[in-house]
């Protein structure tokens, strides 16, 4: 595989003494560190850069001064169109690598050899939000992998639900204008509980299972390192001998599928908007990298036909059960990027982007994005020459045809000739003929025109009715809880529409649903043919997920007076069993803690990182310090939020007397689940690997006495 240096400079690239100076010259420091001096984009020197020139001191500013002009003009015009969708994101590089070679599925080179690692970056997103939105919303997130592999790069296009809320790319417009704000005033921003999108999803049915998606657990991930991943699409995978399979693509997070609960995502958004990138940021800073699993769903050409759904239809799903999820590879995000407007805002993901031994099928949605992602690039960052933006670039050698010229051109080709066939240059550059490079699956195709979609398509409820079926009770009580919240804030007609619909999913939910929306009567059902007898699928229970402590986030709730060898031994376990934890006062500064020489750092206060913000929270003993906790309000609220939010609670010594007080724990009864609780004043081993096993564990739904808190 070609260097980055090759693939920028081709066979002239500069040596790696040549690399160091040129990046020595961008950072602005010459070869011993020291600063070099401040010049204009054209590499004139500049002697002030802090007073523009004008005629005598209190004279007016002179149009010669090009220093300014510059300065300003670039200024003026430093940001691009934000995208449409999908605006607001973040993003990390990384790597990709294959366990074993997938020869007989596919010719795709990147999985083939084990022992190369591809270069990946991801970008993560919510679908619609503004850019200046929060991280917090219920919708749904985008996870766009690009792959830089040796044939060029591969764009793994996907969001975090493995279905759509539309069959055809036709209707795609109409969705994303009905889930944005509302024209006539721009509210709500990053959010669906308003009249536009429930009107649509009366109208449109085939939105029900990707709603029922957005109303779950799913639509809140706690973080992108926990959040899973899907193509969505079905593609094909083609080998060497010409053989398609359908496939479909998920990323499995290693650290398991977990979520937020819908008063703490309220919360975070106004202690920490930027909570999601901001995870994702210092856990690869602190080396904690997030993983994924690649895997994939292959179906044979031969059982195309043999799902009581289409394959070809993106509002449905294959369950694991019927085709099993065979894991094929790994990626690790072990680097943040160098700087976000060029990086993670330029990086342009298309699905058009894909490399031999892998293709397309007919799924309509898919079709449209094939031109609508190219386009919107096109518009975004400036013309066709998008990929020669360093993030967008091929590592592999590149741009051999006879494209040239448009805006923002880089690439200087030498040669008088382009155009192809010529005869001029030897005929090069040409086409590598059968066999060689990307070549199209021959799929026969015979049809009329028409506008028409499959009978296939037709069933829009039976897999809503699945995922609701395959949800725990705590799972089912949130998307109750979501339908509840978000059609409370829409007109009367347009609820009695949604409850008719969701009696074609499950009669217990639309009552439910009804109930708490005040509806004594339920409306006439949406078809009376539904629901259908449906067999649940386990896999989809966020429940079911392997469960991990690492990245997690445990908060030592403590003031003066606290027992310091606690407070030592709690932060070591964490960070031993890759974890952060982070001492959380009434002030900044040091603690006075007993059985410790050293003072005990602050990290942040309790006002400035409340309970939201963390996995777990952790009460060390000490007198001193319960008796102070005990007369602050926040520090006790701080403590039954995490309760209410079913958050693992530990607690030593005269802590218990604190978790008594305030109602966390009651003498003589059972302890809830999920508290731990060291009875001596010094946290024992054994109790703090209960404690982290605990916080590995995320949430206990089934935790008892939660209700007597007000949040």
């Amino acid at each position: 595989m070609a260097s980055i240096a090759e693939a920028m400079f081709g066979k002239s690239a500069p040596s790696n003494e040549k690399i160091k100076k040129l990046e020595q010259f961008r950072e602005k420091t010459d070869e011993k560190g020291q600063k070099t001096i401040l010049t204009t984009n054209q590499g004139v020197p500049i002697s002030d850069n802090q007073n523009s020139l004008h005629a005598g001191p209190r004279g007016p500013t002179l149009l010669e001064d090009f220093i300014m002009r510059e300065k300003i003009t670039h200024f003026d015009h430093e940001r691009i169109p934000e995208r449409v969708v999908h605006a607001r994101g973040a993003g990390a590089h990384g790597y990709f690598e294959v366990f074993k070679p997938l020869t007989h599925l596919t010719k795709a080179k990147f999985l083939q050899d084990p022992s190369v690692q591809t270069p990946v970056f991801v970008r993560f997103s919510t679908v619609g939000g503004s850019k200046g939105s929060m991280d917090t919303p219920r919708d749904v997130r985008g996870f766009a992998t690009k792959f830089y592999t040796e044939e060029g790069n591969f764009d793994l296009v996907g969001n975090n639900f493995p279905v759509f809320f539309v069959q055809d790319a036709m209707k795609f417009p109409d969705f994303v204008h009905a889930v944005k704000p509302e024209p006539h005033w721009e509210i709500p921003q990053a959010a669906s509980a308003h009249d536009n999108l429930w009107d649509f999803v009366t109208q449109q049915t085939e939105t029900l299972h990707t709603i029922m998606w957005l109303m779950s657990d799913r639509g809140i991930p706690r973080s992108y390192s926990t959040m899973e991943g899907f193509g969505v699409h079905t593609f094909r995978l083609v080998n060497e001998e010409g053989v398609s399979r359908f496939v479909k693509f998920h990323w499995k997070p290693v650290l398991g599928v977990h979520s937020l609960v819908w008063d703490e995502a309220t919360k975070i958004t106004g202690a920490d908007p930027d909570f999601n990138r901001r995870e994702l940021w210092e856990s690869i800073e602190a080396g904690h990298y997030p993983e994924w699993e690649l895997g994939i769903q292959v179906v044979e050409e031969a059982d195309e036909r043999k799902f009581d759904f289409d394959l070809l239809d993106p509002t449905k799903l294959i369950p694991e059960e019927l085709v099993p999820v065979q894991r094929v590879g790994r990626m690790v995000l072990n680097r943040n990027p160098d700087n976000f407007f060029c990086e993670t805002e330029q990086v342009a993901f298309c699905v058009s982007h894909i490399v031999p031994g892998i293709d397309f099928t007919n799924d309509l949605l898919m079709q449209g994005r094939l031109f609508s992602y190219l386009d919107t690039q096109i518009s975004r960052l400036g013309g066709a020459n998008f990929h020669e933006i360093p993030i967008n670039r091929p590592i592999c050698p590149f741009k051999h045809n006879n494209q040239r010229d448009g805006m923002h051109r880089q690439t200087i080709h030498v040669g008088k000739t382009n155009y192809d066939k010529n005869g001029l240059n030897k005929g090069l550059p040409r086409e590598g003929g059968p066999g060689v490079g990307f070549s199209s699956y021959a799929q026969r195709m015979d049809g009329a025109k028409i506008r028409q979609r499959s009978e296939s398509f037709a069933d829009h409820f039976s897999q809503a009715t699945m995922f609701w079926k395959s949800m725990s009770p705590p799972e089912q009580d949130h998307i109750v809880e979501a339908f509840s919240f978000e059609l409370a804030k829409v007109r009367e007609d347009i609820r009695e529409g949604v409850v008719a619909i969701l009696q074609c999913v499950d009669a217990v939910l639309a009552q439910r649903v009804a109930t708490n929306l005040g509806i004594t009567q339920l409306p006439p059902k949406y078809r009376p043919d539904y629901p259908k007898a449906v067999a649940a699928s386990p896999a989809l229970s966020q429940l079911n997920q392997p469960t991990s402590f690492k990245s997690r986030q445990v908060a030592i709730l403590a003031a003066d007076g606290v027992d310091g060898t606690t407070v030592l031994a709690i932060k070591a376990a964490v960070a031993a069993a890759g974890g952060v934890a982070k001492v959380i006062a009434p002030h900044m500064g040091n603690l006075n803690g007993t059985n410790v020489k050293e003072a005990i750092k602050v990290d942040a206060t309790i006002t400035g990182s409340p309970s939201v913000l963390f996995d777990a929270v952790y009460i060390p003993g000490g007198a001193g310090s319960i008796q102070t906790l005990l007369a602050c309000g926040k520090a006790v609220h701080y403590v039954t939020q995490a309760f209410v939010h079913y958050k693992p609670i530990g607690a030593s010594g005269d802590a218990i007397n604190f978790l008594n007080q305030i109602g966390v724990v009651k003498t003589g009864q059972e302890v809830p689940v999920g508290v731990i609780i060291e009875n001596g004043q010094t946290v024992t081993e054994p109790v703090v690997g209960q404690f982290i096993q605990a916080v590995a564990q995320h949430r206990f739904y089934n935790r008892k006495g939660t209700e007597k808190f007000a949040v």
